[in-house]
């Protein structure tokens, strides 16, 4: 069945929806019972039409899609190089018509937790024939005033090359398993400032450089690693195992060398790494923050207060490296990098024990010669090498003041 009579398809299903007496979820439950009852063919003619949607990212350079809901207004939205807007080309869609489409394309069993959760995290994939590849997306849906909508996130099916984020040598030894063994790494970031880019780079060069065991947990997974020197393990969450933290138990007895914990949202996982880090494994996590000491603090105030004082102990001796990055738009209307990095020395780890977490960024900013620098640093060079224009660099800063004063002794 070709586009337009998929779309007549659905214009007609749409219309057959009842009116005035069912709404929200019950008129949602309605729409998948219909579904359930159309042939096969019409099912698989509805997902074709939804995966065209999809198909449109990698040529526009699309890192996500939204679809569904009166906030959509009717249409098709993509964000390019951060910036989000719709596809006018595309034509509308009413709610109805965006409620079948996403209804159809989950599993009973994911539309059961979607109901009972009111949101729901998944990976989709569609398959390229001519290329015999998968396209990965990593999809969250949701409500809006009682219709479904969805994001997703199109996984990039190509790893960065490691040496492309430009990490100092000595912090490249702390994320490889060659050099060291044990410890915490931690990727930091809002949504969308590419912590799974670099995380799956960090994996990818561990992966091509020794003989070792990678368990990954992620909810869901993203990029799947082909094994290489190393086997690589895959558990997803709600589908492999039902949480991070009882993922990451479960990891400490499959033989593991590296476990990677997709993020840790919570105090449990949280005590959970870091009594799996000081048993000796090596272990890479994201957190939603943006500089190394928000980071600490972050982990440290999801804590009991009667707990802080042990935690606090425990994170200076397992915490090996923070790298917090954003993502900014660059002078050639793409965008770019921007990192704070932090290895934990001597004086950070005293710092943390103290709870004098303040003195870790005047710390990151005087060693630069260990590899360390902090996001005002970073952004004074892209703005010197005139990647970024001073008004990005400024806009991202965490530190504004800091940033001026650097940029002042820098020219």
């Amino acid at each position: 069945m070709d586009f337009e009579a998929t779309r007549h398809l659905l214009a007609r299903l749409s219309r057959q929806l009842p009116c005035g007496h069912l709404f929200a979820e019950a008129r949602l439950h309605h729409i998948g019972k219909q579904l359930d009852e159309q042939p096969d063919d019409v099912n698989i003619a509805l997902k074709a039409h939804f995966d065209s949607f999809l198909r449109k990212m990698p040529e526009s350079e699309a890192s996500d899609i939204d679809i569904g809901g009166p906030g959509c207004r009717s249409q098709i939205w993509y964000r390019i190089f951060g910036n989000k807007s719709p596809n006018v080309t595309l034509g509308e869609y009413n709610i109805g018509e965006t409620d079948i489409l996403l209804l159809n394309i989950l599993t009973e069993s994911e539309r059961h937790k979607l109901f009972e959760e009111r949101s729901l995290d998944v990976s989709y994939s569609i398959f390229e024939k001519d290329t015999a590849t998968w396209n990965r997306f990593r999809a969250h849906f949701y409500f809006d005033l009682g219709h479904l909508t969805v994001n997703m996130r199109r996984i990039n099916d190509q790893i960065l090359p490691f040496n492309k984020l430009g990490l100092h040598e000595k912090v490249a030894k702390v994320l490889s398993l060659k050099y060291q063994k044990s410890g915490l790494i931690l990727v930091t970031g809002i949504t969308g400032s590419g912590k799974s880019t670099t995380l799956d780079s960090i994996i990818d060069a561990n992966n091509r450089s020794l003989e070792a065991h990678i368990v990954v947990i992620g909810d869901p997974i993203e990029y799947v690693h082909q094994p290489n020197k190393c086997i690589v393990k895959h558990r997803e969450v709600g589908q492999d195992v039902h949480s991070f933290k009882e993922g990451t138990i479960h990891a400490l007895r499959q033989d593991p060398d590296i476990i990677v914990i997709g993020e840790m949202r919570d105090a449990d996982t949280m005590m959970t790494v870091l009594e799996v880090v000081d048993s000796g494994h090596k272990v890479f996590s994201t957190l939603h923050t943006s500089s190394a000491v928000e980071s600490i603090d972050r982990i440290l105030g999801e804590m009991p207060p009667n707990e802080q004082n042990r935690v606090r102990t425990r994170l200076a001796d397992v915490l090996t490296c923070v790298i917090s990055q954003k993502l900014i738009p660059s002078a050639d209307g793409k965008r770019v990098m921007a990192k704070e990095v932090m290895l934990t020395n001597t004086p950070i780890k005293t710092a943390i024990r103290n709870n004098n977490t303040g003195e870790v960024y005047q710390i990151i900013h005087q060693s630069g010669q260990h590899g360390m620098n902090t996001m005002e640093q970073d952004l004074v060079r892209l703005y010197k090498q005139k990647v970024v224009s001073d008004f990005e660099a400024h806009n991202n800063a965490n530190n504004k003041k800091r940033f001026e004063e650097l940029l002042e002794n820098s020219s």
